[in-house]
Formats: structure tokens, sequence, C-alpha cells
């Protein structure tokens, strides 16, 4: 590993870095415009407060399934491989359950932040919140398949798809602090 951050031509990295980041941007654009603006046209999305924080948690628990995807490849590892079957309060891991662990504990960081995302702009007036919603649940499967497969390339591998999986999260944090500043220009909180 110490060898391979020797190797690595750090402006060549970041330029890679920002061309698959803006790549991912554009097509988070696209797929969450179709997604805000397209889909409550033809779905019948929930009104009232209740019914939305249960859509949203169970958007939640759909990225929550990629989490459960890192679990499993995990655990498989373990459960066949000698040095790492300890866990890893005995050893470091091996070569072979790296990629997994830090593919699982990206996801389970991204889940987090994008399950509570859901939760607040749910609380956000009109279907368009909802919208974006499925969009996001969309994006989040494809850039975690994307940065998985991305990984062993390095960090220019794996951008495309932790912009694709992280872009939407931000997005939905900008939208919820604006609705917030609105509610509070009008004394609404």
């Amino acid at each position: 590993m110490a060898e391979h951050a020797k190797s690595v031509d750090m402006a060549a990295e970041r330029s890679g870095i920002r061309r698959r980041a803006a790549a991912a941007f554009l097509l988070c654009a696209v797929v969450l415009g179709v997604a805000t603006l397209w889909l409550p046209e033809q779905i019948e999305l929930p009104r009232e407060t209740a019914p939305r924080l249960a859509f949203a948690a169970r958007a939640s628990l759909l990225v929550m399934l990629w989490v459960a995807v890192g679990v499993g490849m995990v655990s498989t590892i373990r459960r066949y491989s000698a040095p790492d079957n300890p866990g890893s309060a005995f050893a470091p891991p091996s070569e072979r359950l790296k990629v997994p662990l830090a593919f699982l504990q990206n996801t389970l960081e991204q889940a987090t932040m994008t399950s509570v995302a859901f939760l607040a702009l749910a609380t956000v007036d009109g279907d368009a919140p909802l919208g974006f919603i499925m969009g996001a649940v969309v994006l989040f499967a494809a850039g975690r398949i994307t940065f998985l497969r991305g990984y062993p390339l390095g960090a220019t591998g794996r951008a495309f798809g932790m912009a694709m999986t992280a872009l939407p999260t931000l997005a939905a944090f900008a939208w919820i602090l604006i609705d917030i500043c609105a509610d509070l220009t009008r004394g609404a909180v």
C-alpha cells in the first residue's frame, strides 16, 4: 500500500477525480431533475406528514440494503479466510478483505447521512422532495456499484461512484437548509 502511494502522480489523480466527479454531477443533475419534476406527475405521493416519513423510512431501508451487502461481503470473507476469521480486533485485514472492508465502512457512512437527509427532506412541503428521494435511491445504488468496482483502481477509479453517492445527499442537505431558512424568515419554525 505504501508503495502504491509513492508511485501516484497527485496532479493527475486530482485531475481524474475532478473529471469523474463532474461526470457524476451531470448524471445526478439529470436523474434528480427528472425524478423531481416528472415522477410526481406520474405517481400519487403522500401528502400528510406520517405517510411522508414512512415513505422516507422505506427509501432509507433501500439505502441500508447496501450496508447489508457490505456486511455480507466482509462476513463471507472472514468465514472462509483463516487470517481474517479472528476479527479486526486481533489482526489487520488480509489483502482480500481490505477493499470489502473499506466499501462497508464508506457505505455505512454514506447510508447514515443519506437516511437522515431523506427523513428531513420528507418534511419539506410538496411532491418534489419525494420525487428527489426516489431519484436519490437509484443514484445511491448505482454509486455504490461503481464505487466498489472502481476501488481497486485508486481514488480516480472510485471518484465517480463516490460522487454519485454523495452529491444527492449534499443537495438534500442544501434543500433542507434553504427550507429551514425560508421557514425562519416566515416565522414558521
